[in-house]
């Protein structure tokens, strides 16, 4: 891309993604936004929300919310929550979470037995 492009546009950051879909099933991915692009911007140019209907579907109803609701939050950078409107920095890990099918203590504690 021409530099007089690339000025217009704001300057390019590296940002990556991540998220374990299944135990088994991991997706990865390297991208380059606009500095200023916000977390749901950036899910939203990789197609992860095309990709992942119920990524897409829980986006669409949390896209307002400011502050991130603790048990029902799916994204976070560097494993903090963070909302959708949260502007990324160069280099962030942006991981989506998957819902657990039971509570780690708990399954901790039937191993044990």
């Amino acid at each position: 891309m021409p530099p007089d492009i690339v000025a217009s546009q704001g300057a390019m950051i590296t940002v990556y993604l991540a998220y374990a879909e299944y135990e088994k099933q991991q997706h990865y991915l390297s991208l380059q936004v606009v500095d200023g692009t916000t977390l749901y911007a950036a899910l939203e140019q990789a197609g992860w929300l095309i990709q992942f209907d119920g990524l897409a579907t829980w986006c669409a109803e949390m896209s307002e919310v400011t502050v991130p609701i603790a048990k029902r939050w799916h994204v976070g950078i560097y494993a903090q929550k963070q909302p959708l409107s949260y502007q990324l920095q160069p280099f962030d890990r942006i991981e989506v979470y998957r819902s657990l099918s039971a509570d780690p203590m708990s399954q901790r504690k039937s191993k044990s037995r």
